[in-house]
């Protein structure tokens, strides 16, 4: 079950990783994995609130809807357990000047470029949560667990989040990268390309993410070795690409080994390998608005960059997006002109750790420098500002958090990119209009994410 990759280094390469100052080992003593749990949270971040209260203590996240959930019987899309929650106040930019130390340069330039841009506060619910039996996982973890590769692997490493206890960037990003998302789970949603005068055409997806862990059999060491993930993606509307598929073999160490790809093409009617599905590739159905490696806000190798890791802060970020899946409302009631509707967003104060990332001399990506905002609670990236080549702000991205508290998966209602030179903007995952959005659990075979299986789904 343990992820064993590159573990026979030779001891002068063990010597130099060590020596690379922000990619060093993160084992941690016995004594202060100890801390998971007690002060800090099972994932590592500080149980307490904040001094002046407006963070409340951590108290075992949102493990039940309650009374308002009684009765749901689609556990893939929760209800909003806090219907009763109104604003606290309003970020505009009449007031923009008394939050801007807690807002993003990103969310800072949203104010500027839209007047009547609007940011709803709310009370800060830290509901984040992962099923009892991961939380061993973590703490053992945390003094096992290494980086590779220069940072860009990681062995010793069991199923999620290697690193609880960061002390480097890398730490931190792979930890957003293996985070819980429920083990196995099939989505139907849409990519929404929003041009600058409000309209859109939905793209509509289903795909399916599965860690080898929660296969039928498990992990097999052999047959899945340094395999994070399977990620299967198929475009169900509109006609012009229906029928394009992806496959992924997400790997730990890409470095050592790329991200296996393949793309099935509806016109040519065949499988290709897809290398392009990293880095700065396109994506489909996104109308340029996003890279391949913005999925998910951030995933693949880190290798093309340096990491710098500035520290904590607190931070307004989305959180509780509960109503961004409420089926009362359509894509036209959510999407409008330059940004979302307001009156379906929620921020909430909250910590989060920063990371910087520059692009190495020599390597080439359109983001010339990338930072983000990563909640402590989950280790998703919740905010993420990319810079281009001249060193310009130019898209700030969103994540909007849910808790899922019927299977214990903290994860997203909602991923939004803005472009702030266009005025255009891309977002992800929404599902209001589809009639089924999530469904967990689900028993797969490894044979289902072969090429073989893709060339099966074009048929």
């Amino acid at each position: 079950m343990k992820q064993t990759i590159n573990k026979k280094m030779t001891a002068a390469a063990l010597l130099l990783v060590s020596l690379m100052g922000g990619n060093a080992f993160a084992k941690v003593s016995e004594q202060d994995a100890a801390k998971l749990g007690d002060s800090l949270t099972p994932l590592g971040a500080v149980k307490a609130g904040n001094a002046d209260g407006t963070i409340p203590a951590w108290t075992g996240g949102l493990i039940s809807g309650g009374e308002v959930a009684k009765g749901n019987s689609d556990p893939g899309r929760p209800v909003n357990p806090f219907p009763e929650d109104k604003p606290l106040f309003e970020i505009t930019n009449a007031n923009l000047d008394q939050y801007k130390d807690k807002l993003s340069p990103g969310q800072i330039a949203m104010f500027k470029k839209y007047p009547e841009y609007r940011m709803p506060v709310y009370q800060t619910r830290r509901t984040a949560a992962y099923p009892e039996s991961l939380y061993d996982v973590v703490k053992k973890n945390a003094v096992n667990a290494e980086l590779v590769s220069g940072g860009n692997g990681v062995t010793n490493f069991d199923t999620v989040i290697p690193f609880p206890m960061p002390e480097s960037a890398l730490e931190v990003v792979w930890n957003h990268i293996t985070r819980y998302r429920g083990g196995s789970a099939i989505r139907n949603t849409t990519a929404i390309p929003v041009q600058t005068d409000g309209s859109f055409v939905p793209v509509k997806f289903t795909d399916q993410l599965v860690w080898p862990e929660f296969l039928e059999g498990g992990r097999d060491e052999k047959g899945d070795d340094n395999v994070l993930f399977y990620y299967l993606q198929q475009i169900t509307a509109p006609a012009r690409l229906t029928g394009t598929a992806l496959l992924v073999h997400e790997t730990v160490d890409q470095v050592k080994e790329a991200r296996r790809a393949w793309v099935y093409n509806a016109g040519q009617r065949r499988v290709r390998r897809a290398p392009n599905v990293a880095y700065d590739g396109p994506a489909e159905g996104v109308d340029g608005l996003r890279t391949a490696d913005n999925l998910d806000m951030y995933n693949g190798a880190p290798d093309k960059y340096d990491w710098k890791l500035i520290g904590k802060k607190e931070m307004y970020i989305p959180y509780n997006d509960y109503k961004l899946m409420d089926t009362s409302l359509s894509y036209d009631d959510i999407v409008q002109p330059g940004y979302l509707n307001p009156e379906y967003l929620r921020y909430e104060l909250h910590r989060v750790w920063v990371v910087e990332a520059t692009l190495k001399e020599g390597e080439r990506h359109i983001y010339a420098k990338r930072t983000m905002y990563l909640d402590e609670d989950t280790w998703g990236v919740s905010v993420v500002d990319h810079y281009d080549g001249r060193g310009n702000l130019w898209r700030v991205g969103e994540g909007h958090n849910v808790m899922f508290y019927d299977v214990g998966t903290p994860w997203m209602s909602a991923e939004v990119f803005h472009d702030l030179d266009s005025g255009r903007y891309l977002v992800t995952g929404l599902a209001n209009e589809e009639p089924k959005f999530m469904e967990w659990g689900s028993e797969v075979n490894r044979r289902d994410f072969s090429s073989a299986a893709l060339r099966r789904i074009g048929r």
